[in-house]
């Protein structure tokens, strides 16, 4: 005999109590019994319940995402990985992803560029932030992109040295921010012309 949801009753959160056959059943993600189709007086029969299952899985897909992006700015594969780590399955993964990049919250593009403007404004070179851009998972294509659209880094270079005297030090600390040799050495001719 197929068990009839008797009651739907709201509760905080975005939370439904579930009700079948008179006795309280569990407490679902309301949009998961929306789209499931759950109403009072239909019968949980298996497709249904199978449908419900599917959806609550992509409830709690869309919820992980949601607060890890909350949380820090992600790009599409990283996201992808920290749901399969966190033991979503493929299907809820998905689900999860496509509804956030309908919404316009995930986009590699913007992050990239975002990123490489602030690790530029911070000084560092090109290397550093191709490095960081692939370090958050994302596309070659898309992090070189970014990096294409930032000011020229020997420009961004001489304004960090900009009223310093030039010392062997300086110079290796651009070296160490991801700037290219090709860079520290320009620099180092610029200022040793100057002097």
């Amino acid at each position: 005999m197929t068990p009839t949801v008797t009651a739907l009753r709201e509760r905080k959160r975005g939370r439904v109590a579930v009700e079948l056959a008179g006795r309280p059943w569990r407490v679902l993600p309301v949009d998961a019994v929306v789209r499931a189709g759950l109403a009072v007086g239909r019968g949980l029969d298996r497709p249904t319940a199978r449908e419900l299952g599917r959806e609550v899985r992509r409830a709690k897909a869309l919820a992980t995402a949601t607060r890890s992006l909350a949380a820090s700015d992600r790009s599409q594969r990283a996201l992808e990985q920290r749901l399969r780590r966190a033991g979503h399955s493929s299907a809820a993964r998905a689900d999860a992803l496509a509804s956030l990049d309908r919404a316009g919250v995930l986009d590699d593009a913007r992050l990239a560029e975002t990123r490489a403007e602030l690790l530029a404004r911070h000084g560092y070179g090109d290397a550093a932030i191709r490095a960081d851009l692939r370090k958050r998972l994302i596309p070659a294509e898309t992090a070189a992109d970014a990096v294409a659209a930032l000011e020229p880094e020997l420009a961004r270079a001489r304004r960090l040295l900009e009223g310093e005297s030039l010392t062997p030090a300086r110079l290796r600390r651009l070296g160490t921010r991801g700037f290219s040799r090709d860079t520290v050495d320009e620099v180092a001719t610029t200022f040793a012309l100057e002097a």
